[in-house]
């Protein structure tokens, strides 16, 4: 694996993680009606840290392989959405918004996986924990969405 590259690729991670430490849920979130399934406050930043680790191993393994440009473009396509979603859900507290955004953002990640287990097997199947996270947070997102129509 090169050094160099994962370090780019967690880099950009980071930047994206950064975004959860400015927007924090806060008391807007906390007066929000949410599911008996939500998941405690402190297994976000857990799965969080532990899904950008993955998600930049995946990128290095692919990176420099014969046809990785679409995988890549996914890779740079998911972050930015992933980036983005964040600001929008917890700072502007549009829920509408966050759950179009995560919605193309899960089926990006979800394009990544066929797209990089073309190129290594491995780097395909590392994707799937992001996949599966993402199927919670885009539920959750929803559920908020419907039922908090006056925060939506």
């Amino acid at each position: 694996m090169n050094l160099m590259v994962f370090l780019i690729f967690i880099t950009a991670c980071a930047a994206a993680a950064a975004t959860g430490m400015i927007f924090q849920p806060g008391t807007w979130y906390d007066g929000l009606t949410k599911p008996d399934w939500t998941p405690p406050r402190w297994a976000f930043p857990v799965v969080w840290t532990t899904l950008y680790v993955l998600i930049a191993i995946a990128a290095t393994r692919v990176a420099g392989l014969p046809g990785a440009e679409i995988a890549l473009a996914l890779w740079a396509l998911q972050i930015a959405l992933n980036t983005l979603w964040t600001p929008v859900f917890f700072g502007g507290h549009h829920i509408r918004s966050g759950l179009i955004i995560i919605g193309f953002l899960w089926l990006t990640v979800a394009a990544m996986i066929p797209a990089y287990w073309r190129l290594d097997w491995i780097a395909g199947l590392i994707i799937v924990p992001y996949l599966v996270w993402l199927s919670l947070a885009t539920a959750l997102n929803f559920w908020i969405w419907r039922n908090n129509p006056v925060a939506a």
